[in-house]
């Protein structure tokens, strides 16, 4: 049944996104070339569109539990019709966040998605979050969907990286024996590979917002269904498995901080933005970060079954090997490089 999800949405997918494009060029949900675009033609968006319904239809085929799952439905709706607005009107910031909040206010409290407590490692007492709970939440979940959305700059990037996270979710998934959470993750890989035949590079179609929010919030939603009220070491699991996204997403906010911009301003200094300015080309770069991405799901395959210790180890290296390539691309700029110049030092005679 599992296989089959994947292959009807895939196979949805493939038949919705050529109708979807039309529509985008209709309601005029497209994406001009400018001088932080990689492109350099007028590109239909709202992709995202084919892939949510091909979720959706898939979804009401193979579950049983509609009614229970009404929140996460809901929720999803309110995302894409956020997207769909930014993609043909381009909204601003505020009303975008305040979307981004309602849809997870919508899975929080009517669905009762949240992380309430933690057991510390080392210690016997569990860390109760108590009010907190609800706005940790929510943060989780708006974060993940920006951090998709800023990852979102070349043909098939978000999609990819998106569908790793994925295939790690569901296969976390049914290791632990949850096959709600690898059911609706495997109808979202679909979805999205289905998608990626018309968005990888040269791409004929971009997923717009109406994709990456989606799949930010489908992704933040389904990493806490999986991993909710457990230990400490259990809790940055998720975070190893997005661990491009959300690298990408703090190192932002470190350079412009560094480079006293607001935190809100865009520019063209992002992952995939460094690799290119390093020489590597389109589908070279889009290629590599799919491969980073493999490498922290596999990280968090790994890390799930280590010890306490071995798993405090490769957080450890994982935290040293992200900080010296963060150095060696200048993701931050090119005079950030404090480790590196500290090993440099320590090296000299």
């Amino acid at each position: 049944m599992l296989i089959g999800a994947l292959l009807v949405a895939f196979l949805l997918s493939i038949f919705l996104t050529p109708f979807v494009g039309k529509l985008a060029f209709k309601l005029g949900a497209t994406d001009k070339p400018n001088e932080r675009k990689v492109h350099s033609k007028i590109m239909p968006r709202m992709g995202g569109l084919a892939i949510f319904l091909s979720f959706f239809i898939t979804f009401l085929l193979f579950t049983n539990d509609f009614w229970e799952q009404l929140p996460l439905l809901v929720g999803a709706l309110v995302i894409i019709l956020i997207g769909m607005a930014d993609d043909i009107y381009e909204l601003r910031a505020a009303p975008k966040f305040l979307g981004q909040v309602l849809a997870a206010l919508i899975i929080v409290l009517w669905g009762g998605l949240q992380v309430e407590f933690i057991n510390l490692p080392f210690i016997t007492d569990t860390l109760e979050f108590g009010v907190l709970s609800i706005p940790i939440t929510i943060l989780w979940i708006v974060s993940i969907i920006n951090a998709i959305n800023l990852i979102d700059g070349l043909d098939g990037l978000a999609g990819g990286v998106s569908t790793i996270a994925l295939v790690t979710i569901a296969t976390m998934a049914l290791i632990k024996g949850d096959l709600f959470v690898a059911m609706v993750a495997l109808i979202v890989i679909g979805s999205t590979l289905g998608f990626l035949k018309y968005n990888f590079h040269p791409a004929k179609i971009f997923m717009g917002d109406t994709g990456a929010l989606f799949l930010g919030y489908i992704i933040a939603v389904l990493s806490l269904l999986g991993f909710k009220n457990v230990t400490m070491i259990s809790l940055i699991v998720p975070i190893i498995i997005l661990g491009v996204p959300i690298s990408d997403t703090f190192f932002a906010i470190i350079r412009r901080l560094v480079n006293k911009q607001p935190i809100s301003a865009a520019d063209k200094s992002h992952l995939h933005h460094c690799l290119i300015n390093l020489g590597f080309t389109h589908k070279q770069t889009v290629l590599l970060i799919y491969a980073l991405a493999a490498c922290f799901g596999l990280a968090a395959i790994i890390f799930s079954f280590a010890t306490m210790w071995g798993a405090l180890i490769l957080v450890t290296g994982l935290l040293l090997i992200i900080e010296i390539f963060v150095e060696k691309i200048g993701l931050v700029n090119s005079n950030y490089q404090p480790l590196l110049k500290m090993l440099n030092f320590k090296n000299k005679p």
